[in-house]
C-alpha cells in the first residue's frame, strides 16, 4: 500500500513559500478578531482527538518517509504529543489590583510563526508546535526537512481539516510543499513572521538567530549518563539501553554515551547484555567506525586534525541492521550495540542519532564530570545519572547545567513517558526557553486600568 495516495490535493500546503505566509497571514488575524480562546481550546481538542486516531498511519508515513527509527516507538510518539502537550491551560494572567486600579499582564500571541522541523521527529513535531502555538493564539508557517515534507504535508492536511470541522479558520498551519533553502529565507526574512523557531542541527539554527528576529532554538545534543558505585546497577542497565534504544536513539535527549565507575562497570555492562545490547570488541569498533562515521581531515601549520561527522545512510537504522555489517547476525531481541572507548573516542565525542552506545570506564566522580561535560559540548541539552548519591546527583546537575537532567531514570522520562511533567519535542538549549510549550510562543501584553489620579494626588510621586 503506498500511503501517499490517499490524497492529492492537501489543505494548507502551498507551492510557494509567500503563499504559504500569506495564508497563514490572514487565518491568524481571523483568529484573533472572530474566536476565543474557548474555540482555540476546541481546535486543540480535535487535533488530540485525530492524532491519536491516526497515530498508526502517521507513524507508518514518517517510517516509510525517512526510513530511521522504529514503527512502534514512533506511534508511542505520536500518542504522547497528543495527550501531554500542553494547550490553552498553559497561559496564565497575572494580576494586580489595588487603590490606584488593576493591572493585567496577558499572554499575547506573536502573529505568524516561521518553524523548521527534522527529519528525525518529523510529525510528532508538526503536532506538538501546532497545539502550542494554536494554543497561544498563533498561525504557523513550516518549513520541513525535504526528506519528510510528504507525511508532514499530510499532518499539516489533517490538522487543518480538524480545525475547518470545529467552525475555524483554514490555514492556521501552512507548508511549503517542496522546502529548500530559497523557502527558508523567504520565511526568515518575510515581514509577516514575528516569531522563528528551529528544531534541528547547529547550522539552521544559527541560520534563525542571524535573522535579526526573535528566534526560539532547539539544537543538538550529546547527553551523557553517568553510573557511580551507589547506583541500582540492574536498574540502570536497563533504563539506559531501553533510552538509548527507542526509536533507535533519534531523540536529541537519549543516553548518547555512559561514564560508569570502574568498579560497577563490569555489572553495568552484565545488566545491559541481559536488556537488549550486544557487546562488540576493539577490532569491531575500528570496523564500525569505517561504517557509520566518516572522517574529514584538517590541516594547518602545527599539526593534522580529523574531525568525524555521521554516516546519514545509518541514523536511525536497526542495530541488527548495523550489526550485519559486521558480519554478525542476531536476532530482533537486540536493540542496542555497546562497547568499551576511550574518553575522546570519535562515538564518545560525535551525535551518532543510532544505537550504538559507547562506555568509558572513570575512576570516580571527578572524572566522570570531566570527562562528561567534554562529551556534552556545552550544549546544555540533556545529560541523565544513576546514583543514590545525592553530593553526586547534586554537583553533576549543576556542572553540566543542562536543560534536561534526569536521576535513576529513562531519557525519555524527561518527555512526560514514564515520568511527570508534559511532552514536547522542542527543546530550547540554545535560546533558553528550556522544554518549550504554548506560554512559549507568547510576548506578554500588560493592560493597565487606573484611577483618574492628578500627579500631585499620587503618592508614589513626590
Amino acid at each position: 500500500m503506498n500511503l501517499y495516495q490517499e490524497k492529492t490535493k492537501y489543505l494548507g500546503v502551498f507551492e510557494k513559500a509567500e503563499d504559504a505566509i500569506q495564508a497563514a497571514y490572514l487565518a491568524q488575524n481571523e483568529l484573533m478578531i472572530k474566536y476565543s480562546k474557548k474555540d482555540r481550546e476546541s481546535f486543540i481538542s480535535g487535533i488530540r482527538e485525530v492524532t491519536l486516531k491516526n497515530s498508526e498511519l502517521l507513524a507508518k508515513m514518517s517510517f516509510e518517509e525517512t526510513k530511521m527509527g522504529r514503527l512502534d516507538h514512533k506511534i508511542i510518539k505520536h500518542k504522547l504529543v497528543a495527550q501531554l502537550t500542553p494547550g490553552t491551560e498553559d497561559l496564565a494572567t497575572n494580576a494586580w489590583s489595588g487603590d490606584d486600579g488593576l493591572t493585567l499582564v496577558e499572554m499575547a500571541p506573536y502573529g505568524v510563526i516561521g518553524a523548521v522541523t527534522p527529519s528525525t521527529n518529523s510529525t510528532e513535531t508538526i503536532v506538538c508546535n501546532s497545539i502550542g502555538m494554536i494554543a497561544a493564539g498563533n498561525s504557523v508557517v513550516f518549513n520541513a526537512h525535504p526528506s519528510s515534507k510528504k507525511s508532514v504535508a499530510y499532518a499539516v492536511d489533517m490538522i487543518n481539516n480538524v480545525i475547518v470541522s470545529k467552525g475555524g479558520p483554514e490555514n492556521l498551519v501552512t507548508m511549503v510543499e517542496n522546502p529548500n533553502r530559497e523557502s527558508l529565507h523567504t520565511i526568515t526574512n518575510h515581514p509577516y513572521i514575528r516569531l522563528l523557531c528551529a528544531t534541528g542541527g547547529p547550522g539552521i539554527v544559527k541560520a534563525l538567530l542571524s535573522s535579526g528576529k526573535k528566534a526560539i532554538g532547539a539544537g543538538a545534543g550529546n547527553p551523557p549518563v553517568i553510573v557511580d558505585n551507589t547506583a541500582d546497577i540492574k536498574s540502570a542497565g536497563k533504563n539506559i539501553i531501553e533510552g538509548c534504544s527507542f526509536d533507535n536513539n533519534l531523540p536529541c535527549i537519549a543516553e548518547k554515551e555512559v561514564f560508569a565507575f570502574a568498579d560497577i562497570a563490569d555489572e553495568l555492562i552484565h545488566s545491559m547484555l541481559e536488556n537488549g545490547a550486544y557487546l562488540i570488541n576493539s577490532r569491531q569498533v575500528e570496523q564500525l567506525m569505517k561504517i557509520i562515521l566518516i572522517p574529514q581531515t584538517h590541516n594547518n601549520i602545527s599539526n593534522t586534525k580529523i574531525e568525524y561527522t555521521i554516516n546519514k545512510n545509518w541514523v536511525g537504522k536497526d542495530a541488527k541492521l548495523i550489526l550485519k555489517e559486521l558480519d554478525i547476525e542476531v536476532g530482533d531481541n537486540i536493540s542496542c550495540i555497546i562497547m568499551e572507548t576511550n574518553h575522546d573516542h570519535p562515538f564518545v565525542m560525535t551525535e551518532l542519532m543510532m544505537p550504538v552506545l559507547p562506555i568509558v570506564r572513570v575512576k570516580d566522580i571527578d572524572e566522570a564530570i570531566n570527562y562528561a561535560k567534554k562529551a556534552e559540548h556545552g550544549n546544555r541539552h540533556s545529560a541523565h545519572m544513576h546514583s543514590k548519591n545525592i553530593d553526586n546527583l547534586t554537583r553533576f546537575a549543576r556542572e553540566i547545567d543542562t536543560t534536561l537532567f534526569v536521576q535513576n531514570g529513562k531519557s525519555f522520562a524527561g518527555l512526560g513517558f514514564g515520568g511527570e511533567g508534559f511532552t514536547t519535542f522542542t527543546i530550547a538549549g540554545p535560546t533558553g526557553e528550556g522544554l518549550t510549550s504554548a506560554r512559549t510562543f507568547t510576548r506578554q501584553r500588560r493592560c493597565v486600568i487606573a484611577k483618574n489620579l492628578s500627579i500631585i494626588q499620587n503618592p508614589l510621586i513626590k
